[in-house]
């Protein structure tokens, strides 16, 4: 199981404990009232509604275990920071070749690229954290090399 640090917002945290409150006290019940169901019908060796619902079971028991470590190993990331400097929170407009973009460095249980969340951990967000406005930063990529110059930072 991983164990590093992740890096989370309050209401990322928040959200990371309903969904594990939902597995632990509402999902693993239901789980548990289809296999004593489909115990009831019988031979289990050939029971596909048993094998379908231990399976689920398995999964739901591998997040609740996951969410447990992510939220154990959870740092808030601190909404009041400088603007100084990009760091885990910060929010960054960026000129490249595409035009200008909107990055939100985020840690990596919250990125969600579409939505302009990027992680503390992907190319991007490693090239532009501890950089400051006016810096022009090389992205290093597998499809190549691209540059982002910091506009903004918030």
């Amino acid at each position: 199981m991983n164990i590093k640090t992740q890096y989370i917002s309050e209401e990322g945290l928040t959200k990371l404990r309903a969904e594990l409150e939902e597995l632990v006290n509402v999902r693993r019940q239901e789980i548990a009232q289809r296999i004593h169901d489909a115990k009831e019908h019988g031979d289990l060796a050939e029971n596909a509604e048993y094998e379908d619902a231990k399976n689920e079971q398995a999964f739901v028991e591998g997040q609740i275990q996951r969410l447990e470590a992510l939220v154990k190993n959870a740092t808030i990331i601190d909404g009041s920071h400088g603007t100084d400097h990009v760091q885990i929170g910060s929010t960054v407009k960026v000129d490249g070749s595409d035009g200008q973009e909107q990055f939100t460095i985020v840690g990596s249980t919250e990125a969600s690229p579409g939505d302009g969340k990027i992680s503390n951990e992907s190319p991007v967000g490693r090239a532009l954290l501890g950089k400051r406005k006016g810096e022009t930063v090389v992205v290093h990529v597998p499809a190549g090399d691209f540059s982002y110059k910091i506009i903004e930072i918030r």
